[in-house]
């Protein structure tokens, strides 16, 4: 008598709804093209613009805090200004900018706003919610703004 149950070996079924079928790929969704361009921008080139952003807001830090041991205070708020000004003003933050990214919004032709972008900077000094991906790539963050990190050029 077979198992109707399945088994851990079977691994995770073809209709899986969480998953991108054959056909699909991250940004599908969105209206985003696969490469190039407007597509999303991958999980690597996220985090190393998050720390050419970080190590930016360090060097700025330094220069504030002479020999105090609330370097790592200064450089989150610094970090988080950075973001909101740069994010809110221009699409992206220095790192995204070297790295060709930008932010967008996903329900219209608009620029992110600020309070778009308090939002996404708020969640994202938790780290957490970039962590999570949805089944387009977006972290939680950028799901829970309306945003989508994507390629500039």
């Amino acid at each position: 008598m077979a198992r109707i149950t399945g088994s851990w070996l079977s691994g995770p079924s073809a209709a899986d709804p969480g998953q991108p079928g054959p056909d699909e790929y991250p940004g599908k969704l969105l209206g985003l093209p696969e490469a190039g361009a407007g597509s999303l921008a991958p999980m690597g080139k996220r985090i190393v613009a998050l720390f050419v952003d970080w190590f930016i807001a360090m060097g700025i830090a330094a220069l504030f805090v002479h020999g105090s041991g609330s370097l790592n205070t200064v450089t989150l708020l610094v970090w988080f200004v950075i973001g909101l000004v740069t994010v809110t003003l221009f699409g992206f933050t220095p790192g995204q900018f070297f790295l060709r990214m930008r932010v967008i919004r996903v329900d219209a032709e608009a620029p992110v706003g600020i309070v778009r972008a308090l939002a996404r900077q708020v969640l994202l000094v938790f780290v957490v919610p970039a962590l999570f991906t949805d089944s387009d790539g977006r972290g939680m963050h950028d799901r829970a703004t309306g945003t989508a990190l994507i390629r500039s050029r």
